[in-house]
């Protein structure tokens, strides 16, 4: 029988390295389209691995997938869409017009290769981000109307669309809306609100805190990588054009219940709040997971404070030596 085979744009990165790990302890054939925009450190424990295969490449070529897919394996089982210029900081730094070529252009030209190739699943990388605000105050779902407020938003919301629209063809689009995450990786983000939080207290002894009273909704990236997975060996009929929130109930906290779990660990943390207004990420939502826990059967094994000892231990044990490197850091703004 052949191995299924999995091919991951942008498999170098924050969730990528994980699940190209997982995907080869779990006997899967992968191969990893990448820029390597933030160093290739993450996959170099692979390279030796008889059932990994790395191109360096940029997924806004028009043929990067289909030249770099080695002539001696089969065509992919599916491709995992997760390049992009990710998140609303990074976003706004390179400008509307990049932005757009890399979450929405390049989504349409990965896609039409992998369904001009003959693969049978994409699966797409999206955000809760979509929702921008809730407003009845009610938990968000799949089903609820999509409010973006920052240009990362847009650019997804329109990726969603095309996949959408696609949905009855031999290629079925299945759709993720990941909660926000945290946790250490090959290559470990500090601009993300846990870790963030975590690197600041343990480096500065204080947390400058904004919008205080928002709420948002968080997931580890292991149990991400895990809902990843369980998408890709899904009944086809469960999830062919579907969306799913990626995440569970237990992980919507507001910011100062994030503040409250660094404090536990880091006591001595002086925390100050400002006040704040400008264009961008202005979330203040909950968010619904009861769909994703229904059909697929996908609840989360790692919480905040799993998150943010595991994010400590590796600051002070060393494993992460200069952690404030830009390699870490998608873009140096985020609003705390």
């Amino acid at each position: 029988m052949t191995e299924r085979h999995i091919l991951i744009t942008g498999g170098a990165g924050y969730i990528g390295s994980i699940l190209t790990s997982e995907l080869l302890r779990q006997n899967y054939r992968v191969t990893i389209l990448d820029s390597l925009l933030f160093g290739g450190e993450s996959i170099l424990p692979f390279l030796s691995h008889p059932d990994f295969h790395f191109v360096k490449t940029d997924v806004t070529e028009p043929r990067a997938v289909r030249d770099a897919l080695k002539r001696e394996w089969q065509k992919p089982d599916a491709v995992v869409h997760l390049a992009g210029i990710v998140g609303f900081p990074a976003c706004q730094a390179v400008g509307k017009q990049v932005a757009w070529k890399y979450n929405f252009e390049a989504t349409k030209q990965v896609f039409e290769q992998a369904s001009d190739l003959g693969v049978g699943r994409f699966v797409f990388a999206s955000t809760y981000s979509n929702y921008g605000l809730s407003e009845d105050g009610k938990p968000v779902t799949e089903e609820s109307p999509l409010n973006p407020q920052s240009l990362y938003a847009e650019t997804k919301i329109a990726a969603e669309e095309y996949l959408f629209a696609q949905k009855d063809g031999a290629c079925a689009p299945l759709l993720f809306r990941f909660a926000t995450l945290y946790g250490i990786s090959p290559r470990t983000r500090f601009d993300l609100i846990v870790n963030q939080f975590v690197l600041e207290a343990f480096t500065k002894r204080e947390l400058i805190i904004y919008q205080r009273g928002y709420s948002r909704s968080f997931v580890h990236i292991r149990d991400v990588v895990r809902g990843v997975i369980m998408g890709l060996e899904a009944d086809q009929n469960k999830v062919r054009g579907q969306v799913f929130n990626l995440g569970a109930e237990n992980g919507n906290y507001s910011k100062n219940d994030i503040v409250s779990y660094v404090l536990r660990r880091m006591p001595e943390t002086m925390v100050e709040y400002k006040d704040l207004t400008f264009g961008g990420d202005m979330r203040d939502i909950t968010v619904s997971f009861e769909k994703i826990k229904r059909v697929l059967g996908f609840d989360t094994t790692l919480t905040v404070d799993d998150g943010v000892r595991e994010v400590l231990f590796a600051l002070k044990s060393g494993l992460i030596r200069n952690p404030t490197d830009d390699r870490y850091r998608n873009a140096q703004f985020i609003v705390q």
